[in-house]
């Protein structure tokens, strides 16, 4: 029997949609599971990162704990893979690099609309912000790049195949879109 890719996945500083994009592959996920053993992901709800072969990132950098989990997974996993437009660039968290951190946090907790009780959070349990948003590579050594906001589907399903079976990857560019 063909032993399986152990992979790991987590979200940083985005929204998500990379992982319900990895959703996306349907019935696709039969096979997937065939191919590979999740280790810490939000599909396992596993807290702490074993030896992987394969990890799995997306979002950007906007706070310390995302530091410190983003150097675990280069630790720990051979291949990291940054997935979609905010590991790769920031995306739409880096927006807020056009302001200070004080501009922001102001707006968000002391002048937003609706906003009561007007106070910036200081809970000691909550990781201090970063200056600015910064995409991946920046921090680490990114091995592959999945492009996309989310990637589609065909996509992560054609990166993942050519990985497991120790192929180069090539996605034509077709399944590469940016909605």
């Amino acid at each position: 029997m063909k032993t399986k890719l152990k992979v790991a996945t987590t979200s940083l500083a985005g929204c998500f949609g990379c992982h319900m994009s990895l959703l996306d592959l349907d019935e696709r996920l039969l096979q997937l599971i065939e191919l590979v053993e999740f280790d810490r992901s939000p599909l396992t709800d596993k807290k702490h990162l074993g030896q992987c072969d394969l990890g799995i990132i997306e979002g950007g950098l906007c706070n310390t704990e995302n530091i410190e989990v983003l150097r675990d997974f280069r630790e720990h996993c051979t291949i990291l893979v940054a997935m979609g437009a905010c590991a790769i660039t920031g995306g739409i968290p880096a927006m807020r690099n056009n302001f200070t951190l004080e501009e922001c946090l102001a707006e968000s907790y002391l002048n937003g609309i609706g906003v009561e009780h007007a106070q910036i959070p200081q809970d000691p349990e909550l990781p201090p912000l970063l200056k600015q948003v910064h995409p991946l590579q920046e921090a680490v050594k990114i091995d592959y790049f999945l492009p996309g906001c989310p990637p589609s589907a065909d996509a992560i399903w054609q990166f993942l195949q050519a990985l497991v079976q120790n192929q180069p990857v090539r996605l034509p560019y077709t399944a590469l879109h940016y909605d």
